[in-house]
């Protein structure tokens, strides 16, 4: 088999057609050698089981795992055949979901400067043990965030116009830039692809 196109993402859905997660090619054809599930056609919608999929023809360039006996072109979505219920998933810490929790807005002096002028503050500093995370990051202005420095909001003399907080929107998926493949747009939006932010 070739391991590169075993390494590829494929989109899985659940029986009612939503996103319920990615996973590596070579775990999308043991679901559907197991008939947990079966790989979606996406310019047609067909469905195929193992050996329908292995049946189809092989287009010039397209992406294989070659088998003993054959190729056969790499699953980019799946369908589970039981599974109906999406995983419970938490808003991913992005800078994008920072600023969208946040509204742009400065959380010491409330000020909407542009995103240009806004930064991701520790409210406990890092050198001091301060957390990335939901409830220790807030936007700051430029001018806050200079005169916040080094020191927690008491030791400065500032207060948070809101304690920060994890949002509870419900996120569809976390991708890593450039993962996503062109036919998973008919069944997600590509707005939802982010980056997590770590320390």
């Amino acid at each position: 088999m070739n391991s590169s196109a075993l390494e590829h993402p494929t989109l899985v859905l659940n029986r009612h057609w939503t996103v319920v997660n990615v996973v590596p090619v070579r775990h999308a054809l043991v679901l559907v050698c197991r008939d947990a599930a079966r790989v979606i056609a996406p310019d047609t919608y067909e469905i195929h089981d193992m050996p329908s999929w292995a049946a189809q023809a092989v287009a010039a360039g397209e992406s294989v795992v070659r088998l003993v006996s054959r190729s056969i072109r790499v699953p980019e979505v799946i369908v589970l055949t039981h599974y109906e219920r999406p995983p419970r998933r938490y808003v991913p810490f992005t800078r994008r979901n920072l600023y969208r929790r946040d509204q742009y807005t400065c959380q010491y002096c409330g000020k909407r400067p542009g995103s240009e002028n806004l930064s991701i503050e520790h409210i406990v500093p890092r050198s001091h043990g301060g957390r990335t995370s939901w409830t220790n990051c807030v936007l700051a202005c430029v001018r806050c965030n200079v005169r916040k420095a080094n020191r927690t909001p008491e030791q400065a003399g500032m207060r948070l116009l809101r304690r920060p907080f994890r949002p509870r929107w419900m996120p569809h998926l976390t991708l890593p830039d450039g993962v996503a493949k062109q036919s998973w747009s008919q069944f997600v939006s590509e707005r939802y692809w982010e980056v997590e932010l770590t320390d």
